[in-house]
This record gives structure tokens, C-alpha cells and sequence, in this order.
């Protein structure tokens, strides 16, 4: 609705306008997403690329199918489900069996995205909803890490734990952990197990730059989240090293660098404003600390975005900048 008079105009919001769209901001997620999926590539060969291209068909067909049947229109262009699409395939292991990838993908798309309204109205993170389920249902396939080995180099395919894996259960067994054998250049290159996605910190953190350079993800919430676990961690460690890894290991070892950036940051299931999105960050720390601590999984990174993405609505409600000239009643009384 829109109201000319002498001079001026009234309209309704929104009054500021920028050149971004959904398009736009989801292939760039895409672009900065493409070194973390050279990498698993380099190191997963066959394995990753058929993992990759069974991910983006099978999310596509949902996506299509589901607004179909839902009377909606078909948006499956927008990027917003190939972003999806590449995210659930690096939360995975390079191991998965085929059907393993197109169930996940239906969980991502019908039930962690479509039920609700479609992309904007989906409360938890559609990929991490997927891994859950997935984790919690198939906890075998969802647990089969293979060792990387260099594309071409005709290596075989050889099973190996996750290094926070390894170290939780050296502790069950042994009642100590001993980190002497990792090299932590090994976890920033990619030479560890683990989910496709999550082995190169340096190839993520290159992805990262990018959108903190496009501005279209801020660092409240990847700097509470890391933070908190480095300062959790490192206490911890500092009280007994025998039985607590250092923050470092922390930090590289895991998930925490794809779920701090990529996932945490998803504009639609997390906080709006800058407090709230650094006591999203610090609540996402503290959870994935205590569970990989003190509960039966070695990782918790999935578990603390999901948790803190239904805390959300409230985070933003009690996180309301204050109006402009707005005092509160008490004040205004008090002069």
C-alpha cells in the first residue's frame, strides 16, 4: 500500500531495500562451501562424488515433489535446497550406503523443511534434523568412518574412529587419554575420520571468510560458540589434562568449525539481533562441552545447534534492541 501527498510518501515496510536475494545468498553459501568439498573429494574420491551427486538429486526430486503435492510453488532454483543438499552430504560418513543418503535427504526436505511451510518457516535446521534421526536410527552406517586417503592414490578403503571418538573411548577403557599421536596439522588439512565435511578446518574457515566478507553471516555466533568451548574445555583440562583433551584439540577435532559457521549461523532458525546471537553461540558451546564431556556420544555439535534452535523465539524476544527516545515506564516516573 502506498499513499502520495505534498511531498511525501507512506508506505509500509520494508522501508530499506538491498540488492540481495535469496538466490544470491544461497549460491554464495554454495561458492564458500566449494574448498570443504574439494577437500573431501581429494580424500573420498568416488566415494564423495557419488555420496555428493546423490545428495543434490535426491533433495531436488523431494524439494519438487513435496511442493507439488503441497500446492506451492516449485522454488527447487532458489539455491536454498542445494545449499541443503551439500550440507547434509558433508555431515554424513564418506561410507554411507545409497540408501542411507536418500533417506536422509527426504528427512531433510519433507520433515525438516517442507512440513512446516517451507524454506523461512522451518524452526530447526532441516540437515542437522536429518543427521539426528539418522544417528539415532542407523547408528552403525551413521558410525562407519573410513581413513582418507589421497585421490588416485589406489589406498584401500580402511576403517578408522574419529578422533574424538578414539579418545572417548580410550578413557572408557583406560580411565586416561593421550594425544601425543595426533598431529593437529593433520586435522586443519583434512588427514582425520570423520563426516566429509568437517575433516579440512582450513578449507572451512577459507568458505568462512568469504561470507563474513559478504556479510551474510556475522561473528557473534561462530566466536560465542568456539569461545565458550575453548574456555570450557581448557578449564577442564587445566584441572586434569589425564582426562579432559586441550581446548585445541577441541576446537579442530569434530564438527565444531562446519557447525559454528555454517550451520549455527542459518539465518531462518537462529537469532536475529547481535545479543541474541551470542547467547545462541554461548549456548551452543556449552551443551556440545557437556556432551562430548560427560554424555554417551563423542561429538555434540548436532545435538547443541537442534537444541538451541527451538530456544530461538525466546532468545529473540528478550533480546530486543531498545527503541529510539524508548524509557521505561518506572524511569519516566522517576523523571
Amino acid at each position: 500500500m502506498t499513499e502520495s501527498g505534498a511531498g511525501y510518501i507512506i508506505t509500509t515496510s520494508p522501508h530499506i531495500h538491498t540488492a540481495d536475494s535469496i538466490p544470491r545468498v544461497m549460491y554464495s553459501v554454495v561458492i564458500a562451501l566449494i574448498p570443504a568439498v574439494i577437500v573431501s573429494v581429494l580424500f573420498f574420491g568416488k566415494a564423495a562424488i557419488v555420496i555428493y551427486c546423490l545428495s543434490i538429486v535426491s533433495c531436488l526430486a523431494c524439494e519438487a515433489i513435496a511442493q507439488k503435492i503441497m500446492g506451492r510453488p516449485i522454488t527447487v532454483t532458489d539455491g536454498s535446497i542445494l545449499v541443503t543438499a551439500i550440507l547434509f552430504a558433508m555431515n554424513i560418513p564418506p561410507s554411507s550406503p545409497w540408501w542411507l543418503v536418500v533417506l536422509g535427504s527426504v528427512i531433510a526436505v519433507v520433515l525438516g523443511k517442507q512440513i512446516y511451510g517451507g524454506l523461512g518457516y522451518n524452526p530447526f535446521n532441516p540437515v542437522l534434523v536429518a543427521r539426528i534421526l539418522l544417528l539415532i536410527s542407523f547408528p552403525v552406517q551413521m558410525t562407519s568412518w573410513i581413513k582418507p586417503a589421497p585421490l588416485f592414490s589406489g589406498a584401500d578403503l580402511v576403517s578408522v574412529a574419529t578422533p574424538l571418538g578414539e579418545v572417548k573411548t580410550e578413557l572408557m577403557l583406560k580411565g586416561a587419554i593421550d594425544l601425543s599421536r595426533y598431529n593437529y596439522l593433520d586435522f586443519t588439512t583434512g588427514f582425520m575420520g570423520g563426516s566429509m565435511g568437517e575433516m579440512s578446518v582450513l578449507a572451512l574457515l577459507l568458505g568462512a571468510a568469504f561470507l563474513l566478507y559478504r556479510k551474510y553471516i556475522t561473528w557473534h555466533i561462530p566466536a560465542g560458540f568456539i569461545g565458550t568451548v575453548f574456555v570450557m574445555t581448557g578449564i577442564f583440562w587445566l584441572v586434569d589434562p589425564t582426562r579432559y583433551a586441550n581446548p585445541i584439540f577441541h576446537v579442530l577435532a569434530g564438527g565444531l568449525v562446519l557447525g559454528a559457521f555454517f550451520m549455527a549461523t542459518d539465518m531462518v532458525t537462529s537469532p536475529v539481533y547481535p545479543r541474541g546471537k551470542i547467547i545462541f553461540g554461548i549456548g551452543c558451546g556449552v551443551i556440545t562441552v557437556v556432551i562430548r564431556l560427560f554424555g554417551g556420544y563423542p561429538e555434540g555439535v548436532a545435538f547443541s545447534i537442534l537444541l538451541m534452535n527451538a530456544a530461538t523465539p525466546i532468545i529473540d524476544r528478550y533480546t530486543v534492541p531498545k527503541k529510539f527516545g524508548y524509557i521505561k515506564i518506572d524511569e519516566a516516573k522517576a523523571g
